[in-house]
C-alpha cells in the first residue's frame, strides 16, 4: 500500500525538475501547496491507462517503466523514469485520461502535483509555459524516433537500442545492473521474449557484451552502435 509523506519544501528539493527553475517564488509556493509525495512499494501501480489525469508526477527517488497495454495482454514499454524526470501526459490538455500505464520497478517515491495548479500556472508565467511545450514536445519527437526504429529495425539493432539506452540514459555506465525483467526488455523492443533473450545470447557469444544474470556489461561499444545503426 502506497505510504503517504510530505518531506521536502519545492523550493529546496534537489531532485526537482529543470522546468521549475523558471517559476517565480510565489508560483513554487502556489506549486507546493498543491502537491503531495507518496512512497510506492516496487511492482506498485503509480498511474493507470484510462484512469482520470487529476496529477502529473516526478519521481524524486527510485525507477519506474512507462507502457502502452496493448490487446492479449501485450505491452510496449516506452521508457524508464529515474530521479528528476516528470510524466504528464498527451491527455493533459485533452479529454484528462491516462494513455499509458505507470509501474514502479524499484521503490520508488513520487511527487504528484494537481494538473489545475500546473494549468494556472502556465496561464500566468509565459516562460514556463514555452518551457512546458518544449519538454511535451521532445517527449514527442523520442516517441516518433522509437517508432521509427521498432518498425524499421531488425531485433539485432532493436535490442541493440535497448541496451544502449539502458547504458547511456538510465543507468549512465556500460557496466549495469537491470532492475526489469527479460520480458521488460522485450517490451523496449517490441518482440517476444523469447527472441529478446536469443538476441541478447547472440551478443554475448560474440563478445559485444556480457551479460550474468541482471549484470550487464557493454565490451565494444561501438560493434553495437554499429549494429544499432544498420539494424
Amino acid at each position: 500500500m502506497p505510504l503517504f509523506v510530505n518531506a521536502v519544501f519545492c523550493q529546496n528539493c534537489s531532485k526537482k525538475q529543470n522546468l521549475f527553475q523558471f517559476l517565480t517564488d510565489e508560483e513554487t509556493n502556489y506549486i507546493n501547496e498543491h502537491r503531495h509525495e507518496v512512497k510506492f512499494n516496487r511492482g506498485e501501480t503509480i498511474f493507470k491507462q484510462g484512469g482520470a489525469l487529476t496529477h502529473i508526477a516526478c519521481v524524486t527517488t527510485g525507477f519506474a517503466k512507462v507502457y502502452i497495454e496493448g490487446v492479449n495482454k501485450k505491452n510496449l514499454l516506452l521508457k524508464i523514469l529515474r530521479p528528476t524526470e516528470m510524466l504528464a501526459g498527451p491527455g493533459m490538455f485533452n479529454d484528462f485520461r491516462h494513455y499509458y500505464s505507470v509501474n514502479a520497478i524499484s521503490d520508488v517515491t513520487a511527487c504528484f502535483i494537481e494538473v489545475e495548479a500546473i494549468m494556472e500556472v502556465v496561464k500566468q508565467n509565459s516562460v514556463f509555459s514555452i518551457e512546458f511545450i518544449k519538454w511535451v514536445n521532445q517527449r514527442g519527437i523520442r516517441y516518433f524516433e522509437k517508432l521509427i526504429n521498432l518498425t524499421q529495425k531488425q531485433m539485432p539493432g532493436r535490442i541493440a537500442d535497448v541496451l544502449i539506452y539502458l547504458s547511456k540514459e538510465v543507468y549512465e555506465n556500460d557496466k549495469f545492473t537491470v532492475n526489469i525483467s527479460r520480458q521488460d526488455i522485450a517490451d523496449l523492443a517490441a518482440m517476444s521474449k523469447e527472441s529478446a533473450i536469443r538476441v541478447i545470447k547472440e551478443f554475448k557469444v560474440s563478445k559485444v557484451i556480457k551479460c550474468e544474470g541482471n549484470d550487464f556489461e557493454i565490451l565494444d561499444f561501438p560493434a553495437l552502435q554499429k549494429v544499432s545503426q544498420t539494424g
